[in-house]
């Protein structure tokens, strides 16, 4: 989130008003977006508007749209920051997990199960992206976000399912299950992201995560 704003000097002696610093390029776009993610994270809020926006950053909404074209944009950009940093993520622990359990028979069960555990954690840190990756954030908004939120879950299903694919052949195992325990690992995952933002935040999505993962995974 954007760094505090400096306090007032009690120097009486200082009568000049400090200077306002101008953003760089694009430090003003990232404001947005981060401003945007921190209203987001109010359970319960009123639809955000750009007039909204615009007066938590004490700018013009003119300002807004010289950054961004519309507000889906703006939505979009979050959902940019979202896929990056998960994708970036799930790379990270496939290849980890792969040279870590080179030859063992449950190397695509772990994954899996890192996978769903990075997510959760990610939403839980970040609840306004919560509210975005279930859509809440997105009612009334553009149908091509919500889309988009649709195709990311399908990308993270089809990524596990490939864990689990490779860890059966590595094992020996028939893989003929391996796309019906990625359409459940995916379900329970989009439904303990719900129940975060449903809850009010107060229903952790990491919540007796490793029990619940034995019994999906075990």
């Amino acid at each position: 989130m954007p760094d505090a704003l400096p306090t007032p000097s009690s120097d009486p002696d200082a009568v000049e008003a400090p200077i306002r610093k101008r953003p760089k390029p694009g430090e003003r776009r990232v404001q947005i977006l981060q401003t945007l993610a921190s209203m987001l994270e109010q359970p319960g809020g009123d639809r955000i508007t750009t007039a909204a926006l615009a007066a938590r950053l004490d700018v013009s909404e003119a300002a807004l749209y010289r950054h961004f074209a519309s507000k889906a944009q703006m939505f979009e950009g979050l959902i940019d920051f979202i896929e990056q940093t998960v994708f970036s993520l799930v790379n990270q622990i496939v290849e980890r997990e792969q040279v870590a359990g080179a030859g063992a028979t449950d190397v695509g069960t772990r994954q899996a199960a890192k996978v769903i555990g990075m997510l959760v954690q990610f939403a839980e840190k970040n609840p306004g992206m919560a509210r975005v990756m279930v859509g809440d954030a997105l009612v009334f908004e553009n149908e091509r976000l919500q889309q988009r939120m649709n195709q990311f879950f399908d990308k993270l299903e089809a990524t596990l399912k490939q864990c689990l694919r490779d860890g059966a052949v590595a094992g020996a195992t028939p893989t003929a299950d391996a796309q019906v325990r990625a359409a459940v690992l995916s379900a329970f995952a989009v439904g303990r992201l719900q129940r975060f933002v449903r809850s009010g935040f107060k229903r952790l999505p990491s919540e007796h995560l490793e029990s619940s993962l034995h019994l999906l995974l075990g």
